[in-house]
C-alpha cells in the first residue's frame, strides 16, 4: 500500500494551494480518505474527511470554509484545495486512508510540507 502526497510549497498568506494524494495497493472505494496536519511542536491535527462513497465531507473548525476535500476513486486520488491560507496553516500535511467500517485499518502517506509565510 502506498499513499503519495504532493503539492506542498511555500505560499504567501492569503494564497491558495492544492495538495494531491495518489493511492495504490488498496481498494480505495472501501476507504474514507482524510487529511491531517502536524505543525512543529504540536500534535497531529485532523483537517478533513471525505467518505468512501463520496456522499459527505467534514472539516476541522480551523479550516472550515477555506479548505475543500475531494476524491476521484477511478483516478485513485484525493485532493485538498486550500484557499485563504494563513501562517497558522503551516504544517506537514498527511494523507490517510481509513477503512470505512474497520477503523483500525489505517494507512498513511509520508507527508508534504506547506509553509505559509511572506
Amino acid at each position: 500500500v502506498q499513499l503519495v502526497e504532493s503539492g506542498g510549497a511555500l505560499v504567501q498568506p492569503g494564497g491558495s494551494l492544492t495538495l494531491s494524494c495518489v493511492v495504490s495497493g488498496l481498494p480505495i472505494s472501501n476507504y474514507d480518505m482524510r487529511w491531517h496536519r502536524q505543525a512543529p511542536g504540536k500534535e497531529r491535527e485532523w483537517v478533513a474527511t471525505i467518505t468512501s462513497d463520496v456522499s459527505s465531507s467534514s472539516y476541522g473548525d480551523s479550516v472550515k470554509g477555506r479548505f475543500t476535500i475531494s476524491r476521484n476513486n477511478g483516478a485513485r486520488t484525493v485532493t485538498l484545495q486550500m484557499n485563504s491560507l494563513k501562517p497558522e496553516d503551516t504544517a506537514v500535511y498527511y494523507c490517510n486512508a481509513r477503512h470505512s467500517r474497520l477503523y483500525d485499518i489505517n494507512y498513511w502517506g509520508q507527508g508534504t510540507q506547506v509553509t505559509v509565510s511572506s
